[in-house]
């Protein structure tokens, strides 16, 4: 525990150069599973050659990808609690190499697309497995920079994917890309097996009992029914796809198809995106820290600025969008994973301690199911539409829409029950005499 005003106290974590160095480790294993994860977005149109597939094809590879990585996120809460985290990442760490080591010997699309579900069911593992390695070894006051930081290696994972594995891909092949890329998967359990450690000597935590499916659909009901885990899921949904979509898959084809760029100029717009993510989600961890009533202003703000970015992009009334519009876009597409960061920040404050791995899973889950839906309409309405990509991004406007009423509606009766639970915590701290 930290005290207010964050002195460390008796029981908190020591911090430190040994836990820098094993919650290192446990983030090593994060920024390999993002470059694996995203691996697909710099090699989409390779792999549609590769394969001999359609554009919807295409887009299943990363919504299976996504479907195992959003149904694993309660469950893989629950192994951590169970198991640890040293095991959770380890056994990650076998599934999401052994996924990309097949897609790169895949001789056929049902064989890489199995190869990609596995990709996605190792990577489901990491975040909340890293997150818990930085609760265990730092003190608490920690807590929100630790995880910050743990973002920002993975965007750095991601330009990883667009700078250096897009050019190996198209340097030494397909096969040999993919392939020298899993040993990265081979050096970072070779390290979590021989230095990481779950917590500091004589930290250890108190045993979890197991308490049966009873217990578990108890703990997703309650937070269902927090309107503050809802309105976050809905944030996480409304704000998080466009980039996800963006950089998983569409945007690499957008650019050089549509916008006829050359494969170097869109590898460069795509890693604007991330360098973006990176910058905007430093502002908005600090604005958030400091005012709290931003929230929800930063996340509408963010979507009404995708959304007419997005529509000036798709509407310019010429061939190709120009240039410097095409790099506002990127910048904007940005703010996407930094604003459904703020979802995390409504279930949060809704649900007491016990719940709170819980209500992040929900709350995760909203915009990995954006994103599976949005890749699979931009897939057939290319297919439909003979490759008109102003008509198949136009999916994009339609989640918004939806997410934006949900999170109108619902805005109300969670500040309300944000409202009442501070002022009964107000109450309960105080000390009446006798």
């Amino acid at each position: 525990m930290s005290s207010a005003n964050g002195t460390t106290l008796p029981g908190d974590p020591p911090g430190g150069r040994r836990a820098l160095a094993v919650w290192g480790i446990g983030v090593s294993v994060y920024f390999v599973a993002v470059i694996f994860r995203t691996s697909l977005g710099v090699a989409g149109l390779d792999a549609a050659d590769r394969f001999d597939v359609n554009a919807s094809a295409l887009s299943t590879f990363s919504i299976l990808q996504l479907l195992v990585y959003a149904g694993m996120q309660i469950p893989v809460g629950l192994l951590v609690d169970r198991l640890g985290t040293k095991k959770v990442l380890g056994i990650g760490v076998v599934l999401f190499t052994a996924g990309q080591l097949g897609f790169a010997f895949s001789p056929s699309y049902g064989m890489a697309l199995a190869s990609r579900a596995l990709l996605g069911c190792g990577d489901a593992m990491t975040f909340i497995s890293v997150l818990r390695l930085g609760t265990r070894w730092f003190p608490a006051r920690r807590g929100p920079l630790v995880a910050q930081m743990a973002g920002l290696v993975g965007m750095a994972g991601n330009l990883v994917s667009t700078l250096v594995l897009a050019r190996l891909l198209h340097g030494i092949g397909w096969t040999a890309a993919f392939a020298g890329s899993a040993l990265a998967g081979v050096v970072v359990f070779v390290l979590l097996v021989l230095f990481l450690e779950d917590h500091p000597e004589g930290h250890e935590p108190e045993p979890v009992p197991h308490q049966g499916a009873a217990y578990v659909r108890r703990q997703i009901a309650a937070s269902w029914r927090e309107p503050g885990t809802r309105l976050g899921l809905w944030v996480h949904f409304t704000t998080q796809f466009p980039a996800m979509v963006f950089l998983l898959l569409w945007g690499m084809p957008f650019l050089v198809e549509a916008q006829g760029l050359s494969r170097a100029t869109a590898g460069e717009l795509l890693t604007l995106v991330v360098l973006s993510n990176m910058v905007v989600g430093l502002v908005y961890g600090q604005i958030v820290a400091r005012h709290h009533g931003a929230r929800l202003p930063l996340a509408l703000g963010t979507v009404a600025a995708t959304a007419l970015l997005w529509a000036a992009t798709l509407a310019y009334p010429a061939d190709t969008a120009p240039m410097w519009l095409l790099v506002v876009l990127c910048a904007v597409l940005g703010a996407c994973g930094p604003a459904s960061m703020i979802g995390f920040d409504f279930a949060r404050p809704a649900n007491p301690p016990e719940r709170q791995g819980t209500a992040s899973g929900i709350t995760n889950m909203g915009g990995f199911v954006a994103s599976m839906v949005t890749l699979f309409a931009v897939g057939v309405l290319l297919d439909a539409t003979g490759d008109d990509y102003a008509v198949a991004f136009s999916a994009v406007f339609v989640l918004q829409a939806l997410g934006v009423t949900q999170i109108l509606r619902l805005r109300g009766r969670a500040a309300r029950r944000e409202r009442d639970r501070l002022v009964a915590s107000r109450v309960s701290s105080v000390h009446v005499p006798v």
